[in-house]
This record gives structure tokens, sequence and C-alpha cells, in this order.
């Protein structure tokens, strides 16, 4: 290629990075401000859970009970969406270090690759090689060691 057409490409993958790394701050960012309210929320909830059944089972109030434990589920399900945004804020934290030391593979490459070997995977399933037939004397099926043999 030539070296302005290089040039060229090497910007838009440069630019490329720029724009990933802005857009995986900001995701970050947004997902720990929605930890901070998750985790807020949990502990408030769950204590009112705690609360609420510790209560009605003090008083044999059976429906709050169930109040109670319906406040606690409700507090474990925002704890799994905390968990799961802090899985995702560090997959995005690794791929800001991997831009930062310059280590970062974009999707689309992955995606490439991906098609390229599918296409020679097809490339290959086309290919004029010929099958191999079994032997006529070997039987299908036929196991000359018990699966459950010890001594395998």
């Amino acid at each position: 290629m030539t070296d302005p057409m290089q040039s060229q490409i090497d910007d838009i993958l440069n630019q490329n990075k720029v724009d990933d790394l802005k857009r995986f701050l900001a995701k970050r960012q947004c997902l720990n401000k929605t930890n901070v309210c998750l985790n807020y929320m949990f502990h408030f909830i769950q204590s009112a859970g705690i609360f609420t059944t510790t209560l009605a089972a003090g008083y044999n109030i059976k429906e709050l009970v169930w109040g109670g434990i319906a406040l606690n589920i409700v507090a474990s399900l925002i704890n799994i969406f905390e968990q799961t945004n802090n899985t995702l804020s560090k997959r995005l934290m690794k791929d800001i270090v991997a831009i930062k030391q310059g280590k970062y593979v974009d999707e689309g490459l992955a995606v490439e690759a991906d098609k390229n070997q599918a296409e020679k995977n097809a490339e290959n399933a086309q290919s004029s090689k010929v099958p191999v037939e079994p032997e006529a004397d070997a039987k299908p099926n036929n196991l000359s060691v018990p699966l459950l043999d010890s001594s395998v």
C-alpha cells in the first residue's frame, strides 16, 4: 500500500480506539453511579425485609411474614443486578487497560477472524477428499473393552 493510504488507515483505526475508550469510560461511569444506588437500595430493602419478617413472626401475623419475605426476594434481585454491573464494569476496565497498553482488539476484528475461519471451513468441506470407507470385517459398536472396566 502507498504511504498516504496507510496513514489514513492508521488515523481511522486510532480514532476508533479513541472513540471506544470514550464510550467505555462513559459506560463505566454510568455503571458505577448505578451500582452506588443499587447498593443503598439493596441494604435498605433487605433491612426492611428482615425487620418486617421478625416483627410479623413476633406478633404471629402470617400475611406480614410473606411481605417481609417478598422484600428479601426483591433485595436479592437488586443484589444480582449489582453483581452483574460489577462484572460488566470489570470487563470494561480490562478493555480500557488494553487500549492504554496498545493490546486492544476491536470486536470487528474478532468478527472478521471468525468469518474468515468459517470461509476456510466451508472450502475444506467442499474439497475433493475421498472419504475413507470402514473395513468390511469391522463390526460397528463392537467394544473390545467394557466402558466401566477398572483396568482402563
